[in-house]
């Protein structure tokens, strides 16, 4: 089979999307299927012009040069090729193979519902409602979805207006190997070498970025009500982008600003040495589309707190402890509540401990990558069949 994926330019700030395609195609590609990768090239985004104006240029290749250039290449596919859009943000190219065999991913639907106001914590201006609505009429030409998580595929029936032939849910699978370690203590006295921070007795950890669902700033809420009332007084390490200036803010505002780490341009080998050292894994997250690090964590013999809202608990399921979503008020309630939470983790004895991570171990085989991979080809293969029949 041929398949063609379309897939985010690779000069786009995030390279999430990008990493996936690969994934998929690479994976296509070694089971036999003959692999093309379709995205923009950076004509105009290469021209010199101000940062303010780099994302016009951007969107000028995204959807004026490289719809041109589809159009006169799809002239030349086969009839039996497999169009495949990794993303459904990149719904403005889905009209150019709606008519032929296609499927499209999807990963979350937060920048969509919030240009609709469902998410009061998300703001969105008259230029971005627009946008997403111009992604949104694309991916309604198409009538074959494959979501990440299930709250992911009910989040996409809402938006389409009609009844999809085919919607099915494949949970992403973990391509990475995170490693837990028998002996932390060990681990932890060289991190702190590394680091160059005491974290011999333990820390608290976050992973993300400052999209606004991560909840920065809620993780370092709950860090100051769990360290108010707590005798364990371990650090909070936040691993991840540069902090904006507000969530600095908020860590200056903190009694205890100096135990609060904020670690950016971390590469993938420390970052599994710090999941694996860290005494637990704090992710409040307000959404997401999956929830990498909740795998992540959980691999590594981390224990886990994250949201009691799906898809958190979608890939947690058993094996991790749940905390309220932040609500828009009454925050410092909700952080003294989490904060029992952490206390209560930390507390377990070592064969609750010890017991819970086993669960994790046997959650994180549910998103086994060659299983993935496997379903995704059986569901390429029922598209093609079905447009045949």
């Amino acid at each position: 089979m041929k398949i063609v994926f379309f897939a985010h330019p690779s000069f786009i700030p995030s390279q999430s999307m990008p990493r996936y395609a690969s994934w998929i195609a690479e994976g296509m590609k070694s089971k036999g299927h003959i692999v093309e990768i379709w995205q923009p090239w950076p004509k105009c985004y290469n021209w010199k012009a101000p940062v303010s104006i780099k994302k016009w240029l951007g969107y000028i290749d995204q959807y004026v040069l490289f719809p041109t250039e589809t159009r006169e290449k799809l002239k030349n596919q086969p009839s039996d090729t497999l169009f495949v859009f990794t993303d459904h943000a990149l719904g403005p190219w889905v009209p150019l193979a709606a008519n032929r065999p296609h499927i499209v991913h999807c990963h979350d639907f937060l920048a969509q519902s919030s240009a609709m106001g469902r998410i009061p914590e998300n703001r969105v201006g008259w230029t971005g409602k627009r946008y997403q609505e111009y992604i949104r009429n694309g991916y309604r030409k198409a009538r074959n979805f494959i979501s990440v998580s299930e709250q992911t595929r009910k989040d996409l029936h809402t938006f389409l207006d009609f009844t999809p032939m085919f919607s099915e849910v494949v949970y992403n699978g973990l391509t990475q190997t995170f490693t837990p370690l028998s002996q932390p203590g060990l681990l932890r006295r060289e991190l702190s070498q590394e680091i160059d921070l005491d974290l011999s007795k333990g820390y608290l950890l976050h992973v993300g970025g400052n999209q606004w669902y991560k909840n920065r700033k809620g993780v370092i809420e709950i860090y100051n009500a769990w360290r108010e009332q707590s005798s364990f007084n371990l650090p909070l390490l936040m691993v991840g982008a540069t902090p904006t200036e507000k969530l600095k803010e908020v860590k200056e505002g903190s009694s205890f600003e100096a135990d609060i780490h904020f670690l950016t341009g971390i590469a993938d080998t420390m970052l599994k040495k710090i999941y694996a050292a860290a005494s637990l894994f704090l992710f409040p997250s307000l959404a997401e589309g999956f929830g990498w690090p909740i795998i992540e964590a959980m691999a590594s013999g981390c224990l886990v707190i994250t949201t009691a809202e799906a898809p958190m608990t979608e890939v947690g399921g058993e094996a991790v402890f749940y905390i309220d979503k932040r609500p828009v008020e009454g925050e410092r309630q909700w952080a003294a509540a989490s904060a029992l939470v952490i206390e209560r983790v930390l507390s377990i004895s070592e064969n609750e401990r010890n017991s819970r991570i086993q669960f994790g171990f046997k959650n994180v085989e549910r998103f086994d990558p060659s299983a993935a991979l496997n379903k995704i080809e059986q569901l390429y293969i029922k598209v093609m069949e079905e447009k045949k029949a």
